[in-house]
């Protein structure tokens, strides 16, 4: 990918549902540890091939997480 793209971009924009998705920057939520928002830096839909370009481009400590029907991975809302 050319640019990143926040996770929140990626929610509302639905153009990478289907596809495993490289987070870097990610802010992580404290009860799951799961990655809550973050800047997308490379997607496909075949995982082997993301982590071989991860680990190609040094980038060896990405999020990766998958997006499907609904993006998993949401930011959290503020009180």
């Amino acid at each position: 990918m050319n640019t990143s793209i926040t996770w929140p971009e990626l929610r509302r924009s639905g153009q990478l549902r289907g596809q495993w998705v490289a987070l870097d920057n990610c802010r992580y939520d404290q009860a799951t540890l799961q990655p809550i928002e973050g800047n997308v830096v490379d997607a496909d839909e075949d995982l082997a091939a993301l982590c071989g370009r991860m680990r190609d481009t040094g980038r060896s400590s990405c999020a990766i997480v998958f997006c499907g029907q609904d993006v998993a991975v949401a930011p959290r809302e503020s009180a």
